[in-house]
This record gives C-alpha cells, sequence and structure tokens, in this order.
C-alpha cells in the first residue's frame, strides 16, 4: 500500500500498472468496505492504470474526526481528490457510498475541472436506508451484517467465500465506522444539483439489487446529460464483484469512449 498525508491524516491506496495507456481509473468503494472489493479490476491495466482506495477510517488509512453526513462525506471527498492528486487520476468510480463520494467531488470540488469519466455504480443520487437497518446498526450490528448479506442486497448469488469475506471487512471496518457510512449515505441528496455534473457518465446496476435498485441508475441516466445505463444481469449491490468479466467489459467500452470525446 500507498500513502498520501493531507488534511492532517494519511490515507492508503493500491496502484496496479499495466501496458495500459487510457486513463487512470481511481476506485472507491462502499460503506464498510475497503480496496480489497476491486481486486477484480485490476485486471484492467490492459487498458489503464488502476488506483483503489481506503476511505478515512478503512482498511489502512487514518480515521477523520467526523460527524455522519455531509462533514464525513465532504472528508472521505478530501481523501479521493488527495489520492486522484498524486496519481493523476481522471476517472473516478464509485460503488454505493462510493458513488456518492464521487459525484461530490464531481459537484463540489475544483478536481472536477480535470476529471474525463464517472462510473457510477450501485448508487443514486439519493441513498436512503431503511429505518430498520439504522437502528440495528445502532443496536445489534451482527444482525445488520445478517441483513445486508441476505439475497439480492449485496450479492445475488455469489459463492459462499465471497459472502464470508464481505462479511470480515465489515466486521473489520467496525460497528462505529460502519454505521456513519450508512447515515452518510442516507443524508446524502443531490438530487436537485445532478444535472450540472457535465462529464461523461456511466451508470451501472446490478439487476436484482434491492439496495439500490436499477431506478436509481435510470434516474442518473436521465440527469445527467452525458450518461449511459448498463444493467448487469445475474449481480446486485456487488456486481463488480459478482460479475467481474461484465464489469470490466463495460468500463473497457466506457473509456474508449471517453477518449473519443
Amino acid at each position: 500500500m500507498e500513502h498520501v498525508t493531507h488534511h492532517g491524516r494519511r490515507t492508503a491506496y493500491r496502484v496496479f500498472e499495466g501496458d495500459g495507456e487510457g486513463p487512470t481509473i481511481l476506485f472507491v468503494h462502499g460503506s464498510g468496505g475497503t480496496h480489497t472489493v476491486w481486486k477484480s479490476q485490476a485486471r484492467l491495466t490492459d487498458t489503464a492504470p488502476v488506483v483503489s482506495i481506503d476511505l478515512s477510517g478503512h482498511g489502512d488509512s487514518e480515521d477523520v474526526d467526523a460527524d455522519p453526513g455531509l462533514e464525513t462525506l465532504a472528508a472521505y471527498a478530501d481523501d479521493v481528490v488527495a489520492v486522484a492528486e498524486e496519481t493523476g487520476a481522471t476517472v473516478i468510480c464509485g460503488n454505493s457510498l462510493g458513488g456518492a463520494v464521487a459525484q461530490w467531488v464531481a459537484l463540489e470540488r475544483e478536481y472536477a475541472d480535470r476529471l474525463e469519466g464517472l462510473v457510477l455504480q450501485g448508487t443514486g443520487a439519493k441513498l436512503a436506508v431503511l429505518r430498520d437497518l439504522r437502528d440495528w446498526l445502532a443496536d445489534d450490528f451482527e444482525h445488520a451484517i445478517e441483513f445486508l448479506h441476505g439475497r439480492n442486497r449485496l450479492f445475488h448469488d455469489a459463492p459462499s467465500e465471497y459472502t464470508a469475506l464481505s462479511i470480515d471487512a465489515m466486521r473489520q471496518s467496525g460497528r462505529t465506522i460502519v454505521e456513519r457510512d450508512f447515515l452518510t449515505c442516507h443524508r446524502f441528496d443531490v438530487r436537485d444539483r445532478i444535472s450540472t455534473i457535465d462529464v461523461p457518465a456511466l451508470a451501472v446496476a446490478g439487476e436484482h439489487d434491492r439496495l439500490t435498485p436499477p431506478r436509481y441508475h435510470e434516474f442518473l441516466a436521465t440527469e445527467i446529460p452525458n450518461c449511459e445505463r448498463v444493467v448487469i444481469e445475474d449481480a446486485a449491490h456487488l456486481a463488480m464483484i459478482e460479475q467481474p468479466a461484465a464489469f470490466n467489459a463495460l468500463l473497457r467500452q466506457f473509456l474508449g469512449r471517453i477518449a473519443t470525446v
């Protein structure tokens, strides 16, 4: 892992390099995750350099003292911009909370002027979280984890080892961080501003995703001026893990499209 120091904290990230000459892609994980959820996207280095980040308080990154909501979202956006500046990344791909962070960078940070594209996977312009899940995150963390790993939430029909790894990662992040992440999602809403994003975008939905269903991505594709929507079959919220070949093929096509813009 490599690190960049910014705003008084160190943020960890991993760089995968290959023969690809496309724009560097920075991958941003979702609630309770780490950079490891993007392991299969390292195969994209034949197309472009790949970078994956641990947001503050996740994985190997130092934490930040931030309240859930806008303060945390802004801090995570600072993490992403710091790593993007360090690596020269100009395409941001975010899953769930990571997609919210990517949108925030495009809407609120000067780095938006350097962006060449956004990939918004399993996310939306508003990310309401069920009250029951919020309650479980506060009072019964293990039940919250069990709920999230039920069929057609994080996964549709993934091998048991994928589920076990995901559960372990969430436990390692810990209740405090995971709850902060989901509360930040719950308070995220840029529906009235999403149309001002002026870089090419790709909205990728998992066919069976009940956390951020395909209609969320329809809204993104309708409101963002230059946005294509695609549904990945036989996948739920973590489509990049369940169907990595299909997901990577979409990214290769997207990178090829923005290269001609």
